[in-house]
């Protein structure tokens, strides 16, 4: 329709002169209507659209991201200045690995860098197919899929597995892919209280009437660095035939003896339906994720699932380097052990220094609750001068009130760094006054509201 406006007839024969002088001045009318009419509603889309940053400006403060020009790592440049990054995913220190750089590089000159297509056209090659193998292996499940991202896989997985006539009970501080994901299929929702087996159980009983049951779970909650109860939550889902998913993107690499994620760590491998985790973390830091589990969930996620048939295969260079991730995992634990070490020692000084830190002690994630969200960036900000890379987290990405600065440790700090880390925190703390205030009993209030 918008084409025929802007477009005069292909020929004006057997047309009158004055009728084809009509049609055009039609259309020229028409034409300046739809022009004006779009520069009035983009001026006031405009206006919305800037009301709405600054409305976000005045909870969080300073929204700009910082330019690293560096390799990820421990040790970082931000701004040209050398600084110590507290705020990656980067658990095992495997960003810049030697060993991850070497099998990616290899892999880019065997089968190259890209392969622009999906999987189904002419996406797959064998590195693909072998790399779902040995990550079913390392999750103890039966079958594989890689995905673009881990949010991709969250986001794919609900509404290709269920109808409006099943059920999904999710933890209410899941992650926002699992939001995402939840949103876009038609099962009935159920909400349970975070980690709350009591509310979990009740809402279980509601959802009896439906076919297939489906209990979604963080492994490690990413924003509160808190683990969920997964022994308490199998006991529930056999108990009331329910399938149990997982996302391991922040336990993957993390937990367990030998990085296998909660699974291992709890002693329960092989014991959970779906698992969904990310090539972006813990595992060398690029892109990518996957999902695990049974393999007939697998084999249909490879027929229905979105984002899996309308995105580009894993790119050849992370496929590689994630082969050299899992071969330093498969020969030592030496990473994981040190990441631990490190962990210990920053919540026993931070503990020493007076701060009260959020999260579970086996988890990595460390975060430092100060409820305000411009005074949270203003403090991150504090930090980046005594070299100290934190950033401040608050809404939408938390709730409304509960802006925290979230530490994550990594074993790539050496002992030095994280004591320059709590030396930074400890000295802004009392300079700024709000080293007594994360001694505060903290409520966690819902994360999301879903029907």
């Amino acid at each position: 329709f918008f084409l025929m406006l802007r477009r005069p007839p292909r020929s004006t024969q057997g047309v009158s002169s004055a009728a084809s002088d009509v049609y055009k001045r039609q259309v020229v009318s028409t034409q300046s209507t739809w022009d004006s009419a779009m520069e009035n509603g983009n001026a006031k889309a405009k206006e919305h659209f800037k009301q709405m940053l600054e409305d976000i400006k005045k909870i969080k403060g300073n929204i700009s991201e910082r330019i690293i020009s560096s390799p990820q790592g421990a040790e970082i440049v931000s701004n040209k200045r050398p600084v110590l990054n507290f705020s990656a995913n980067n658990y095992l220190g495997l960003c810049n690995h030697p060993k991850v750089k070497e099998e990616a590089a290899k892999v880019m000159q065997s089968h190259g860098f890209g392969m622009g297509s999906v999987r189904f056209i002419c996406g797959t090659q064998d590195i693909h197919k072998k790399l779902e193998k040995e990550l079913a292996d390392f999750t103890a499940t039966e079958d594989c899929i890689l995905f673009s991202s881990c949010f991709d896989a969250n986001g794919g997985v609900f509404e290709c597995l269920l109808s409006d006539k099943d059920a999904i009970i999710s933890d209410q501080l899941n992650h926002a892919s699992i939001i995402d994901g939840m949103r876009l299929c038609k099962a009935k929702k159920f909400i349970y209280k975070h980690m709350d087996m009591e509310d979990l159980e009740n809402h279980l009983k509601n959802a009896q009437e439906c076919e297939i049951r489906l209990i979604v779970t963080d492994a490690v909650f990413s924003m509160d660095g808190d683990l969920t109860p997964l022994p308490c939550i199998i006991k529930l889902a056999k108990k009331y035939k329910a399938l149990l998913m997982i996302d391991e993107a922040h336990s993957t690499g993390v937990l367990g003896k030998t990085g296998r994620g909660v699974t291992e760590h709890f002693g329960v491998m092989g014991k959970v339906d779906i698992i969904t985790s990310t090539l972006g973390k813990a595992l060398g830091g690029g892109t990518g994720g996957f999902i695990s589990g049974k393999k007939e969930i697998i084999d249909l996620l490879r027929v229905k699932a979105r984002p899996y048939l309308f995105s580009n295969s894993v790119s050849p260079p992370i496929v590689g380097g994630t082969f050299g991730s899992l071969k330093l995992l498969r020969e030592s634990n030496a990473l994981v052990t040190k990441l631990h070490s490190n962990l210990k020692r920053f919540r026993a000084k931070m503990a020493d220094a007076g701060f009260k830190l959020l999260g579970n002690p086996e988890c990595p994630i460390c975060p430092v609750l100060l409820k305000d969200g411009k005074f949270a960036s203003e403090i991150a900000e504090e930090l980046l001068k005594e070299r100290i890379y934190v950033v401040a987290f608050s809404f939408p990405v938390v709730p409304k009130g509960l802006a925290r600065i979230r530490i994550q440790i990594s074993a790539a700090h050496s002992e030095k760094h994280i004591d320059q880390c709590v030396e930074a925190f400890t000295k802004i703390g009392k300079a700024k006054g709000f080293l007594a205030a994360t001694k505060l009993q903290i409520f966690i209030q819902p994360f999301h509201q879903m029907k």
